[in-house]
Parts: C-alpha cells; structure tokens; sequence
C-alpha cells in the first residue's frame, strides 16, 4: 500500500495536466479540482498549505507551506523530497521570500515596506534569536498594544505576515523570535532604527555572524 507521500504524489501527477492548465477551466471546475488537492494535502498532514505560482515559459511552481508551523517543517521537507520529476513543474519547500517594496494588506491594515523601520532587540539569554521592534506609520504616540485585543493582535499578525514576505518562511519562522510594534519616528534613523527593506540583509549578517 502506497505511503502519504506516495499517495499525494500519484494524485498530483494524474491530474499534474488541469493543474497546469488552470487558467483555461471553468471557475468552478477549477475550484473543485483545487478544493481536492488541499485535501489530498490534508491527507497527507493537516496544517500544510500550498500556493500554485502564475503560469511562466517554464510552467509553473508548487510551493508547500507550515504556515510557519515549525513542528510540520520536517513533513513540508518531506513532501518536496520526494517530489516526481513532472515536467513544466518545480516544486519548493516554504514560502520564498517576495523581494523589496512590498504592500501587504491583512484584515484592515496596509503594510508597506518602504514607510516601515525596524531596529534589533538583542537578547542576551537567547543570542541565536532575532527580536525586532518594527516602527509603523499612523500609529498614535502613545500607542501601547491591549491584552485581548483584536485590533492590536490582527495589526502584530500583519507585522509577522510583512517580515516573513520579506525574508521567507524558513528563516521568518526559525529566527525571528519576538516582534514589538511602536510609532514611526519623525526622524527614525537618528533613533537607531534602519529601512524594512534593509531586514532581508540584516538576516544573511545575522546568519554569518552565529556561523563564526
């Protein structure tokens, strides 16, 4: 009897044809057959996501995601192991990091890189770990997050959603450990603070500097 693996793969593969052709079925048929691989996916380990890329001159990319649930890394390693040679095909572990310049919106809240800062919040009883402190334009002065409170939770989320675009889901979920919300300064990089788009940078120095 074939394993998860082997099981989710021979799926794929026969139906590896309408999948790359999405663009060209109906929305509903498309729905359907889409509907199905998450739960040929749930079958295989529930709580992995996937995300089919635009259709390229070299076909299309798969990507399967934890959803930055580190304990279902190793199933999403797995998975793309073990991947068939399928072809106008690629298949990637993690969300890949988006580039620089990125307007992300989550619940009510717009996020762009550009009008964003962070500055490192070093912990000396965990120096492999990453704590930033992530300066946001609009926020109130005197802004201090609420115990229990949506707003103030789905805004962190957002924050968490920008920086993993950024810099990807490996690295997002593995080394960032802490995030804290303030106001955007009115002159941000006199007080410590450097561009957002400067953190996918920071994380290649940061990961150097613990391999010495």
């Amino acid at each position: 009897m074939n394993n998860p693996t082997e099981k989710f793969w021979n799926w794929f593969s026969e139906n590896s044809e309408p999948l790359t052709m999405l663009n060209d079925i109906e929305e509903s048929e498309r729905a359907k057959l889409l509907d199905e691989m998450q739960r040929q996916l749930d079958l295989y380990c529930e709580g992995l996501t996937f995300e089919i890329g635009e259709q390229t001159a070299q076909g299309r990319t798969l990507t399967f995601s934890a959803e930055g649930d580190f304990d279902l890394f190793r199933n999403v390693v797995e998975l793309t192991d073990n991947a068939p040679d399928i072809e106008w095909w690629e298949f990637v572990p993690f969300k890949q990091p988006k580039g620089k310049g990125l307007k992300v919106i989550f619940d009510r809240y717009r996020f762009e890189t550009q009008q964003m800062a962070f500055m490192q919040l070093e912990c000396e009883e965990e120096p492999d770990i990453i704590g930033l402190r992530v300066a946001l334009p609009g926020l109130p002065a005197a802004y201090k997050p609420q115990p229990d409170s949506e707003d103030d939770d789905n805004l962190l989320v957002g924050a968490y959603v920008t920086i993993e675009a950024l810099i990807g889901e490996f690295d997002c979920t593995t080394l960032v450990g802490y995030v804290e919300l303030c106001p955007l300064p009115k002159e941000p990089f006199k007080e410590g603070f450097r561009p957002l788009d400067d953190l996918p940078e920071f994380v290649e120095w940061f990961k150097r500097s613990r391999e010495k």
